[in-house]
């Protein structure tokens, strides 16, 4: 049996992506037990950060400055626009650093089962920002699940509206993937997305 105190961590802790009670209830032992070479000092980056961190009001990236170091850097390609679902998914892609435009995060996609609009996300926001005239092409990031594939849908209705060119991240065989251990949905994709080689 464990202190109030201590329940109170690990509930905390369960409600972080990936915890189940059981890690939740590990990483709370780990961290009572590191109390001076992790705990507190997690304590203080969280504090910090709590403090510190803003979302940018242009792309809604997180960072410690307005704007977020993504959109003030005048470096980048003012052409084109990468929208993504959620910020984890703006920093995957800047990790490939195969990319060098803007981003839009639009902060989930449209799901009428959970009563999520167009309003609920920043797509007016989206349709402000692809309506520049720098703005030639929008790349639609959306994961590939029925509501990244409606929000897509939905999108590219109105992005088109704006004058810009709207492109869609390819889906299929991933690099190293091998083709009998694909499921049916990824092969039939990547079979109507093939191109000439």
């Amino acid at each position: 049996m464990t202190g109030a105190e201590i329940e109170h961590l690990i509930k905390l802790l369960a409600r972080l992506p990936g915890f189940g009670p059981r890690s939740a209830r590990r990483a709370a032992l780990h961290l009572l037990k590191n109390r001076e070479t992790l705990m507190r000092p997690l304590s203080q980056a969280l504090s910090v950060a709590a403090d510190v961190i803003v979302e940018c009001p242009e792309c809604h990236n997180l960072d410690t400055t307005l704007p977020c170091a993504l959109c003030a850097n005048p470096a980048r390609d003012a052409s084109q626009l990468c929208v993504v679902e959620d910020i984890s998914d703006l920093w995957a892609v800047e990790k490939t650093g195969a990319y060098k435009g803007y981003y839009h995060v639009l902060g989930g996609t449209l799901s009428a089962l959970d009563g999520i609009g167009p309003d609920d996300l920043s797509i007016p926001h989206l349709l402000q920002r692809a309506a520049r005239p720098q703005v030639r092409e929008v790349i639609v990031a959306l994961s590939a699940t029925i509501d990244g594939q409606t929000t897509a849908h939905y999108l590219s209705e109105g992005l088109r509206a704006a004058g810009v060119a709207v492109t869609q991240l390819a889906h299929g065989v991933p690099i190293g993937g091998q083709i009998d251990y694909m499921d049916d949905g990824t092969l039939s994709t990547a079979l109507k997305s093939r191109k000439a080689v």
